[in-house]
């Protein structure tokens, strides 16, 4: 059966007229006084006792009923629910009152919050109500905002259409014209191109066949007299049309003796060379043969206020005089010296006098001692940059000296190659007194030892980068010291004691490395890569000679973290890098742009094909390798290459060149020395594409003649270096040729050139910097004689992978 609740809620849904009824005749009072009788009451029979109750309120009405009328006097509750008269609560008479108090106050408080509850439900939902009324009347303002805006804008737009379609229509008519005038003037502009590189391709062209043909000879006079004769007839100084400050940086660029030249071409050039700006940086060095104490007491006369760098590097004719006039001047920041025999304790003084404020000071190759090293720690205490080498008259206390007086705290970079006379107590004087050095270079130092860099670093705690060539007795000892002081660059060379661990210390104290050169230190192992691999920052690795490294340790590294930022990488003599490491640089390596692997024995035309598609490559060595033409051909298509050695790849010949040429016309270096299969079409190829050549070796290149030097300078206007040796089918002509035509060539070697006189090389070698010459048979190991003739046996020194073999091999059975 269903509850009371259920009723209820029935009751609630009932019918409105049913609902009515049960109010109109009180049938829920009835049921609540017949209930009450029962449960009270607790008669024997309930039917009884509800019958005879019902028909007692039949008989007396509705009007009395109460909750208790069908219980027995007797049995109701004696309290009351209110008192009659305020008097029984005077007097104390309502005890049998049911309403306390407190019940009052309970019930004042209950009828209080329900009727604060309905007036707050109430009032919440008129606030809603208010509410949602503006929310809507705000939708529909926004709506016919919007809508009004959009029927403005639409009127707009079609207005700004019409406008813009007819703006459109007068443009594209208007870009037509344009195209069309431009198309004209491009079409010009190509064609007068075109015309100008077929002239020079015919020019070119015809000159390689005149010279084919033999009458070359003839050419050059003809030229030289239409040079001359243009020249004379149309004088025109282009050089005006520069701006002055473009024109003063040219100047500021060449040598004493032609800026000599260019003040005597007019009263403008001669006026611009006294610029103040050109004379503050003033190099002596390249015409140190020809300096002497008067020259350069005139021009410092002349220009000592301006003279902030002055270089003297080997003018040996230069005394006191001369040194007197350098400590005048006052700004003088930057001071090269090395190499001035005449310089001493005695003109330091008065240099020191003179020029306080030195910052860079050169001092090597002199016969300075204690006493200069005294005068630097007293005068320049902003000295930052010192060069001591191959000083060999300073002693330990000389150095003590940097300490004293205002010492030379500042120094930053200091150099003591070739100082042999140091000790370690010449060391932990050095740093006492300049704790912050942070540029170290020792070399050619057969006495350094790991104790004089502990007692170095003790104090230098600054040291960023350390040069130690030629140094052998160093070990890892030293280079944990090093370690502690956070490394950027490493170059050791020719050290036997070194070990994997100096680069297991590289690896967790110097993370910011970026330049590691360890050349020919023969115990470094493909573990020492492995342990690098991490660093996030090498930017150039050089194992030049480090014969144990092979393709695993190559690869650990490249995998790693600087693998694709590396952009130098030497690995000469690294018999054991296979065509895998090639491949491995090729897909790693996107940044690399010098690469060496000279004498790579391993190496073939596989590993150098994969090298092909590196854009980023610029220079490569591959001499003393296998490789052939084929390798030539996959680096051409590289497209910026600008540096390539092949010297002693026998495989390559006159087709590889070609093929390369055509697509490195950016080439600047070319080192072909030793190729025997070459010949001049090789050197035709080179100043056919090559036109930016500016050095080139074909020494041993027996099959040469001089037509290739005729090809040269034809067209290879800027050749500042030129190697010829062992080309013994060379003449003078040679020599006439590159005079007339390569007037930049600085740099000349002829060595076995027994087909070149002394006379010749006398007669047009004036204009050259440096010569060598002499008229010897070519030695044997070269592999032909004097007329070029292929010898039988030959004998060779050891050297590239012979000699790395050999090496690797002797300490294999040394250590078995």
């Amino acid at each position: 059966p269903e509850g009371p609740g259920s009723t209820m809620s029935s009751l609630r849904n009932a019918d409105p007229a049913l609902r009515a009824y049960f109010k109109r005749h009180s049938l829920l009072d009835v049921y609540e006084t017949l209930l009450c009788g029962v449960f009270i009451m607790c008669p024997e029979d309930p039917l009884k006792f509800l019958e005879e109750k019902i028909r007692e309120i039949m008989e007396n009405g509705l009007d009395g009923i109460l909750w208790d009328t069908c219980i027995d006097s007797s049995l109701r509750p004696k309290l009351k629910r209110i008192s009659e008269t305020y008097l029984h609560i005077l007097f104390g008479l309502n005890d049998e009152q049911l309403m306390t108090d407190e019940l009052c106050g309970k019930a004042w408080n209950f009828y209080s919050k329900n009727l604060k509850k309905v007036y707050f439900q109430e009032w919440m939902q008129y606030c809603l109500l208010q509410k949602n009324s503006r929310a809507l009347v705000k939708r529909k303002m926004a709506v016919a905002a919007a809508h009004y805006d959009t029927r403005i804008t639409r009127v707009v737009v079609q207005k700004w259409r019409a406008w813009v379609q007819f703006r459109k229509e007068q443009i594209a008519l208007a870009a037509m014209r344009i195209q069309k005038v431009f198309n004209d003037s491009l079409h010009k502009i190509i064609l007068r191109a075109w015309h100008a590189e077929a002239q020079s391709s015919a020019k070119t062209k015809a000159y390689f066949e005149r010279l084919v043909k033999g009458d070359q000879e003839e050419y050059f006079d003809k030229q030289d007299d239409v040079q001359y004769s243009s020249t004379s007839e149309t004088v025109k100084d282009e050089i005006s049309n520069i701006p002055e400050r473009a024109v003063l940086q040219i100047f500021h660029y060449i040598n004493l003796i032609d800026l000599a030249r260019c003040a005597q071409v007019s009263r403008t050039w001669m006026l611009l060379t006294q610029a103040s700006s050109i004379w503050t940086d003033i190099d002596f060095s390249s015409v140190k043969h020809k300096m002497q104490d008067k020259t350069l007491i005139n021009i410092l006369k002349k220009w000592r206020p301006y003279v902030v760098r002055l270089n003297l590097r080997g003018c040996s004719s230069l005394h006191w005089p001369s040194f007197k006039n350098i400590s005048e001047c006052k700004n003088l920041q930057d001071l090269n010296v090395s190499e001035c025999q005449g310089l001493n304790d005695e003109s330091m003084r008065l240099i020191s006098e003179g020029c306080p404020a030195l910052l860079y000071l050169n001092l090597s190759y002199t016969d300075i001692t204690n006493g200069t090293l005294r005068l630097l720690s007293r005068s320049f205490s902003n000295l930052q940059y010192l060069s001591l080498a191959y000083c060999r008259k300073f002693t330990d206390k000389g150095l003590q000296y940097l300490g004293s007086g205002k010492g030379c705290h500042k120094l930053i970079y200091l150099d003591l190659s070739g100082c042999i006379q140091i000790s370690v107590d010449g060391f932990r004087y050095i740093a006492n007194s300049c704790s912050g050095i942070k540029h170290l270079v020792i070399n050619d130092m057969p006495t350094l030892t790991d104790k004089c860099i502990q007692a170095l670093v003790e104090k230098c705690q600054q040291i960023m980068s350390v040069v130690f060539l030629d140094s052998p007795h160093l070990s890892d000892v030293a280079f944990k010291a090093l370690a502690e002081c956070k490394l950027v660059k490493v170059r050791i060379e020719g050290n036997n004691r070194i070990t994997d661990l100096s680069f297991k210390l590289m690896s967790k104290s110097c993370p910011q490395i970026k330049h590691i050169y360890m050349a020919d230190c023969q115990k470094i192992t493909d573990v020492s890569l492995k342990t690098i691999s991490p660093l996030k920052y090498i930017l150039v690795l050089n194992l030049a000679d480090c014969v144990r490294i092979s393709d695993a340790g190559l690869r650990s590294f490249l995998e790693g973290s600087s693998g694709t930022k590396l952009r130098e990488l030497n690995l000469t003599n690294c018999i054991h890098v296979t065509d895998t490491s090639l491949m491995k640089i090729a897909q790693r390596c996107h940044n690399l742009a010098y690469l060496n692997m000279r004498y790579c024995e391993s190496v073939t035309d596989t590993g150098i094909e994969a090298l092909g598609n590196m854009t980023s490559l610029i220079s490569i060595d591959i001499s003393g390798t296998t490789v052939s033409d084929m390798s030539l051909a996959a680096l051409g298509h590289t497209r910026r290459m600008k540096e390539l050695s092949v010297s002693e790849c026998r495989k390559i010949t006159d087709m590889g060149i070609q093929k390369f040429c055509q697509g490195a016309k950016d080439l600047e270096y070319c080192d072909v020395s030793y190729c025997f299969q070459l010949t001049n079409e090789t050197v035709k190829a080179l100043a056919f594409n090559c036109h930016q050549l500016t050095s080139l070796n074909i020494a041993g290149c027996h099959k040469m003649t001089d037509l290739c030097v005729q090809y040269l300078s034809g067209v290879c206007h800027y050749l500042h270096f030129l190697d010829i040796s062992g080309c013994v089918h060379l003449t003078d002509k040679t020599l006439k040729y590159l005079w007339k035509g390569c007037t930049q060539l600085r740099i000349l070697k002829m060595l076995y050139c027994r087909n070149i006189t002394k006379q010749a090389v006398l007669k047009y070698s004036a204009k050259l910097e440096k010569q060598e010459y002499n008229d010897a048979d070519p030695p044997a190991w070269l592999g032909y004689d004097s007329g070029g003739g292929v010898l039988s046996l030959n004998k060779k020194p050891k050297t590239g992978p012979e000699k790395a073999k050999a090496l690797y091999q002797n300490e294999n059975k040394e250590a078995a």
